[in-house]
């Protein structure tokens, strides 16, 4: 183990471009913005629609506005600081910016895990015991989930952030990648950090994982329900109510679980980078697309909000 407190402290991080042609720096800039923006104007619209519109006022779309919630700050925790440096030359980030960085986006991250796994369940309540959705899917049960969900990603990011940043950092300083993430970051630490990368697994495991199999096992018992149904009809009709959420589920579970439970073997940082930008910023921009496309009732919502402000 190679000890750097002698040495001088890293207080300055440098992110490598995205891109080593620089000619097309600028070109995307564009992309990257055009996405941001699309990611920012679709889940304030679902934000909006499922406040203003009573017909959403459900468990279901509460979630929603939630997860819409999430996705905003969850690529607004990276991609702004990513379109400035795209347009400096020195693209970098501040020890405490980076600390900073790193803690929102582990907390909205796993907040999500937990939150995909409340909608799942919530799925599988009203597909399964329909008889007693109102009871057990209460006002009081949503918010206990929801805030469950954000405590449990307040809690464990913290604790993350506190052990990867307790780390000696004394050079080099140079990220390869777009943003403060851990695995990046850890391969700077001038120390041991196989116990970190353990933790870093095992976190992965009990909040990507466990979520993930519970969604799995509503998703088991909510096909269960569906096969037995009698009629063609009501069997694509319910399982429209959960499609959106399982086409989400895939998208943002895939991309998380193959960065952060592959084998290191199988790592290195330009597949990493296309990873980290499709759950980053593919995923939040996708999901009120998703949502809107394939949920008639999202779509009936929007038809009634523009028509009224037509009418206005």
């Amino acid at each position: 183990m190679t000890s750097c407190w002698n040495q001088t402290r890293v207080t300055y991080f440098q992110f490598l471009p995205f891109s080593s042609i620089p000619e097309i720096q600028g070109s995307l800039f564009c992309l990257v913005l055009l996405m941001y923006l699309s990611t920012l104007v679709g889940n304030i619209l679902i934000i909006v629609i499922t406040v203003v519109d009573a017909a959403l006022h459900s468990p279901m779309y509460f979630f929603l506005k939630n997860l819409s919630i999430l996705e905003i700050g969850y690529t607004t925790s990276t991609v702004p600081k990513m379109l400035v440096n795209f347009l400096r030359k020195r693209k970098g980030i501040s020890f405490l910016g980076c600390a900073t960085q790193m803690y929102a986006f582990s907390v909205l991250g796993i907040t999500e895990c937990c939150l995909l796994a409340a909608m799942a369940y919530d799925r599988y309540v009203a597909i399964c015991h329909p008889l007693h959705y109102t009871t057990m899917m209460s006002w009081n049960m949503c918010f206990l989930l929801s805030a469950v969900s954000w405590l449990i990603g307040i809690l464990v990011a913290l604790g993350q952030t506190t052990f990867i940043f307790s780390l000696p950092y004394c050079g080099p300083n140079r990220i390869n990648h777009f943003f403060c993430d851990l695995l990046p970051l850890l391969k700077l630490a001038c120390t041991d950090t196989y116990k970190n990368e353990i933790s870093i697994h095992i976190i992965a495991v009990l909040f990507i994982m466990v979520p993930f199999l519970l969604i799995v096992v509503s998703y088991i018992q909510i096909l269960h329900t569906i096969f037995k149904m009698p009629s063609a009809g009501g069997k694509r009709k319910t399982f429209s109510t959960c499609s959106s959420h399982l086409v989400v589920v895939t998208l943002f579970y895939g991309s998380g679980i193959v960065t952060y439970l592959r084998p290191k073997a199988f790592y290195s940082s330009s597949s990493n980078k296309l990873l980290s930008l499709s759950y980053t910023l593919m995923c939040p921009m996708m999901n009120p697309l998703i949502y809107s496309l394939r949920n008639k009732e999202v779509k009936q919502a929007l038809k009634r909000l523009i028509a009224k402000n037509i009418n206005m």
